[in-house]
């Protein structure tokens, strides 16, 4: 297992978090390694936009205020401000990328709103395909680079360390074989592990897995316990890997959520309806479920015959299931989507671990406090991730000494457990969990760790899985998006 390549930067991760860093990097050499067949993750399947504060009536920091009453008050503030502050440069990077946001009539650049949003300052391209054409234009950019390595269908199975603990590298499975992969600085950018769950808005890579590799190699992670639920999945029966996601957008623009009775209910649930932030809204929805109700969204007048041009990505995911949304009621239901914790980083993306950085979903900035105000993801990975890409260029870390040998094998969680795993998780550790629900869920992990081999890259999940469990154990009381029913009032 000879190394395979040294570079400078080492980016586990291809989506907006990652090649925002690789390309930022030059004249450093980057190697991108990215688990999926062509960059994108997560962030390709990005419905909502970006959040800028554009407008003339707006500014970054009324953008904060949102993002911090958003989050419940649980916010890096500092965090928040270079969010918010950075958003409008991210934009205008993007656009020189060659990235063509909506426009208006008169060639303005069209700002929505979503929930929890004070004002107008979403950019959207293509309607709801902004995820996949940002990606596009970054992977474009990174393929053209002459210091950038794109290596796709590589799984990161573990961290390489020195004798004194220090990152200078990564191992990874290509399919045959463990190849080593050195470098000054590795870079973390691996989304989150919302993908665990049975019931996600996720691709199946957004399980965690540079979570789990840095909690292994020692890392510190924060706020585990603090899982999004988006409230608008399309309810199918049908879906292997995940729900498709009906775009909040479609409640900025005027769509409304209606029990099996045709009454809308979010009016009486917060004062924004609709627009509530995310926590709200899909606990709302779980009620009317859990009511006996199933719940759906009603597009038919917002937006009607102007679904397949505004929102492409929901119209066809609605008409393969059978469901033609400019005429009909859509079924929704809550589905986990986004995480706001990850490995714990300080303003410079630096993880607790000397040579190691996160940037994007798998870091805990604690920017998104306890829950995460609508389209700051794709917004966090660009602003972090171009700081780190730039921070990088300038100053490399030292270099560090030799590698210990591997300390896995190649052995994920099989299709049994990965199945078992996620449904404990649903049930247990899902939208809304208590005492007893956190504690038959740590018992089984308790006894599947306990059966893994100590050597297999499996267990690795196993092990971030207990985290979270852990966490969420270890808050009792309610805060955004953590809600425990027997502590059902926030601290």
């Amino acid at each position: 297992m000879a190394p395979t390549a040294e570079c400078d930067v080492l980016v586990i991760g291809g989506g907006v978090a990652g090649l925002s860093v690789a390309l930022t990097a030059a004249p450093r050499t980057v190697c991108v390694l990215d688990a999926a067949a062509r960059p994108g993750g997560a962030s390709a399947w990005a419905q909502g936009g970006v959040a800028a504060a554009l407008g003339a009536a707006d500014d970054p920091a009324q953008h904060a205020a949102d993002t911090v009453v958003a989050g419940n008050f649980h916010n890096d503030r500092e965090a928040v401000d270079r969010l918010t502050a950075g958003a409008p440069a991210a934009v205008a990077w993007l656009q020189a990328l060659g990235v063509a946001f909506d426009r208006g009539p008169q060639g303005e650049l069209m700002l929505g709103r979503e929930a929890a949003h004070g004002h107008a300052r979403i950019v959207h391209a293509r309607g709801d395909s902004t995820g996949a054409v940002i990606m596009g234009a970054l992977a474009r950019a990174a393929a053209q680079a002459t210091h950038v390595r794109l290596l796709a269908g590589r799984c990161a199975i573990a961290l390489a360390q020195d004798a004194q603990g220090r990152i200078v590298g990564a191992w990874s499975w290509n399919g045959e074989a463990i190849e080593l992969w050195r470098a000054r600085a590795v870079v973390l950018a691996t989304g989150g592990y919302a993908a665990l769950y049975a019931r996600t808005t996720n691709p199946a890579t957004s399980d965690g897995s540079g979570a789990a590799i840095a909690l292994a190699a020692g890392a510190r992670l924060r706020d585990l316990e603090f899982v999004q639920f988006h409230p608008t999945a399309l309810a199918v029966a049908d879906c292997v890997e995940s729900l498709p996601l009906l775009t909040e957008a479609l409640r900025g623009a005027g769509a409304m959520l209606r029990d099996d009775q045709g009454q809308p209910f979010m009016a009486d649930v917060h004062p924004r309806a609709e627009l509530a932030p995310r926590d709200v809204v899909a606990r709302a929805v779980a009620a009317r479920q859990l009511g006996g109700h199933a719940v759906y969204l009603d597009a038919r007048m917002a937006v009607g015959s102007a679904f397949p041009e505004r929102f492409p990505t929901v119209f066809q995911a609605c008409m393969r299931a059978g469901i033609d949304p400019r005429v009909s009621l859509v079924p929704v239901s809550p589905a986990a989507h986004y995480c706001m914790g990850g490995v714990r980083v300080d303003a410079a993306a630096r993880t607790t671990l000397d040579g190691l950085f996160a940037v994007g979903e798998v870091a805990g900035t604690g920017v998104h406090g306890a829950n995460r105000l609508a389209s700051n993801s794709l917004l966090e990975g660009l602003v972090f991730g171009r700081t780190l890409g730039t921070a990088l260029s300038d100053d490399l870390p030292v270099a560090g000494g030799a590698p210990a040998p591997c300390p896995r094998v190649y052995r994920p969680l099989d299709a049994g457990t990965r199945r078992a795993l996620g449904e404990r998780l649903w049930n247990g550790a899902g939208l809304l969990r208590d005492e007893a629900g956190l504690a038959r869920v740590a018992a089984d992990l308790a006894r599947w760790l306990e059966a893994w081999p100590a050597a297999a890259s499996g267990r690795d999940h196993l092990a971030l899985a207990q985290a979270i469990v852990s966490a969420m154990r270890a808050r009792p009381d309610s805060l955004g998006a953590h809600w425990r029913t027997d502590y059902p009032h926030a601290a």
